[in-house]
Parts: structure tokens; sequence; C-alpha cells
């Protein structure tokens, strides 16, 4: 005996009330629904309907049995839709926001590499540090810096948005190298101008460092105070003072020597970063292709493997918001 098949004949019979009809919508014949009937009830031990040859009337145990069939029944309907799903091919249009910087120095090269994989997605990027209505603006996913504020929506944790202390090495010739905190001081510190009310915006005037004393604010001032990354970036990289940047718009500046790190022995603030994303639009599998390969990427714990570097190319839609902050 089929088992989910005789379940299904026999939630038909008690819905239609009669073998005939459910053998109509079961395309079978009537013996064959009684047939399944006595099986099922032969199986369970248990008389799930009495029968005469004018009507037909549940037992007691026959109508809990009823209701227990329609949650078993829908479970792997569920289960089999979900199946399909999987073996869609993700397509069609995905809306993304991310900060700025982060957005142009990781995300976006990432994105080639998604768009290989997934070549029936559009991608519709807005590089913006302003946290939009995700379903208001029509947003399938969002990156987004700082603690998520409660809602409905699920937020996964990526890995922490870093910052390092690191100024040119002309810069470093001509005034010298700090050696403690307390030493950029005596620097020319760039600062970055936070909007009001920005939860990092008493970094502007203060530096917060945490090492073996502890930690410890340290006043800094300078010559120039930029609302933008890329304006202190590149400023920071003409000689003009000592830098507190994202990790994520100096790595190769880094690697390549044209800035070099100061007092790595010291902890700098950092922000958490999530993903987030409608938990009722997961199901589509162009946003599950994304969920996937942002966790894959940058999802906490960390891969012990470095991603493969990606080509610095692009073949999608983004679009800068002009706000700009240090993400």
């Amino acid at each position: 005996m089929d088992l989910f098949q005789a379940m299904s004949v026999y939630v038909k019979v008690v819905e239609t009330g009669s073998m005939t009809a459910a053998a109509l919508e079961c395309d079978l014949s009537t013996t064959m629904v009684g047939n399944h009937l006595r099986a099922l009830e032969q199986r369970l031990g248990v008389k799930l309907l009495n029968r005469t040859t004018r009507r037909q009337r549940l037992t007691e145990f026959g109508e809990a049995y009823y209701q227990r069939c329609l949650e078993v029944l829908g479970l792997v309907a569920d289960s089999e839709q979900l199946a399909e799903q999987a073996q869609e091919v993700p397509k069609g249009t995905l809306r993304i926001t991310a900060p700025f910087t982060f957005g142009t120095e990781r995300l976006a090269p990432a994105l080639v590499e998604f768009a290989r994989r997934f070549p029936q997605i559009r991608l519709d990027v807005v590089l913006s540090n302003e946290r939009m209505d995700l379903i208001g603006h029509g947003f399938d996913a969002a990156i987004r810096l700082g603690t998520p504020e409660a809602s409905s929506l699920i937020a996964r944790p990526l890995e922490d948005y870093t910052l390092t202390i690191c100024a040119s090495p002309e810069y470093l010739h001509r005034r010298g190298m700090p050696t403690k905190p307390m030493d950029l001081q005596d620097h020319d510190c760039l600062a970055f101008a936070y909007p009001a009310g920005d939860e990092w915006s008493s970094v502007e005037k203060h530096w917060r460092l945490s090492g073996p004393e502890g930690e410890m604010l340290v006043p800094v001032s300078g010559p120039i105070t930029m609302n933008t990354s890329a304006g202190l970036h590149r400023s920071a990289r003409a000689g003009a003072g000592i830098v507190m940047m994202p990790d994520a718009l100096v790595e190769e500046d880094l690697q390549s020597g044209r800035l070099v790190a100061l007092l790595p022995e010291y902890q700098l603030p950092c922000r958490p970063m999530h993903l987030i994303y409608a938990k009722d639009r997961y199901r589509s599998p162009k946003l599950r292709s994304f969920v996937d390969f942002t966790m894959e990427l940058w999802g906490r714990p960390a891969s012990a493997n470095s991603p493969t570097p990606i080509p610095r190319t692009a073949t999608f839609n983004v679009r800068h918001r002009p706000s700009d902050t240090h993400g």
C-alpha cells in the first residue's frame, strides 16, 4: 500500500462525502478507493468510517486522523514545492543597497563573480549610507553597518567593518612615526565629518584605541575635515596627514606601500555589519542565491580560506546616492 496515496484518497472521501465522488476526484475506480480505505484501516487497526448503503459517517478516531492527514499532506506538499524552487534557475531583477565605501570597494568587484554564476539575474545596486526602507523602496536585500533596528526583517551577521590608522611614507618621513597613541596629538590627523546624529560623530575629534594599557581616547586635530572617505583617502595618499580609514578602502594601498599602517598593536573601533532581507522573500531563488553568495564571502564565522580575488570589472547597474560616510 502507498501510504501517502491512501491518506490522500481518505481525505478526498471525507471532503466529497462519498467513495464515488472521491473516485472521480482521484481518477480511480470506486473499488480501488474502497481498497485504499480498507488497507488504511487494517494498517491502523482502527475503523475510520461507519458506512451504510446510503451514507458514511466519520468515527471519532476518523475525524482526528483526517486532521492529522491534512497536516502531513500539507508538509509533504511544502517539501515538494521547496525542492522544485531549489531546482529553479535564479532569474529576474535583484535590487540591492549597500554602504558607499563597502559597496564600491568590496561588493561591486564581488558582484562580477555573482553575475558570472547567475547570468539570468539583473543586478540593480544602489550605494548609499542612508537607511532606506527595504520594502518601501523595493529592495530585495541590504548590507548595513551598525546594530540592526528591531523589525520583522532577517539580519544575518557579516564580518565586522574594521578600520586602520595609516599615513603616506612621505608624511612619515617628514613628521616622524608615532609609536604610541598619545603621539597622535602632535600630528596632523585628517578627520571625517560624520553627519549630525551619527553614532560615530564623536570620532571626529577623538580616536578610540585599545591596547596593553587598556582603552584610551586620544584627542586629534589637523588641517582637513571632510565628509567623503574618497577625499580623505586621496589626501592621505598625497601626504596631508594621518587618517583612520576603513580597511576596505586602504587595503590595496597598504599592500603596495602607498600607505603605511600605524600602531598595529592597538585595536580600533569596528562596526557590526549585517545582510538584511524579508523572511517571506527568501524562498525566491534570486534572493536565496544572493544570500548564500554573500554569506560565503563575508558571513560569520569567517571561512578559513580567503576568497579568490575577483577582477575589478562590472556589468551591472550601480547608482550612487550623494551622502557618504565611512561606510
